[in-house]
């Protein structure tokens, strides 16, 4: 993200840091839950993108390795997210050695089976884009 002229607006900061990430990401939520919460998708791209992980004082890539750290602990009821912020973290320049290291890390504070789960779902991701690039 160009640090020099930070857009105006909560949801503009969003929206570049989504660009820079997951490009995709506001249609497809907008496409999935807009529908049923119109606005929801705009919603989470202001707040999340634009308030939370566009603040100063964490770059973005620690910023994803925290979120991954937080849905790695909180157990397997989050494996999509934790799938989505993977590649987020991925995207931000976190290394897939790094990213296996916080997973193993949260075992301590989730237990073994929310790290195994998290290893899992960074080992399916993996497999996945390496077959992409086969």
């Amino acid at each position: 993200m160009d640090t020099t002229t930070p857009p105006q607006t909560a949801l503009d900061r969003g929206r570049a840091i989504v660009a820079e990430i997951n490009p995709g990401l506001e249609a497809a939520l907008s496409e999935r839950y807009d529908g049923l919460l119109p606005g929801f998708a705009e919603t989470l791209v202001e707040f999340a993108y634009g308030r939370l992980y566009a603040r100063e004082g964490l770059d973005l890539k620690t910023r994803q390795i925290a979120t991954v750290a937080a849905l790695t602990a909180l157990g397997g009821q989050t494996g999509p997210q934790l799938r989505v912020n993977l590649e987020h973290a991925l995207a931000a320049g976190a290394t897939r050695r790094e990213l296996l290291e916080v997973i193993l890390q949260m075992s301590v504070y989730g237990g073994m089976p929310a790290a195994i789960n998290g290893i899992n779902a960074a080992m399916q991701l993996f497999e996945d884009q390496d077959a992409l690039t086969a």
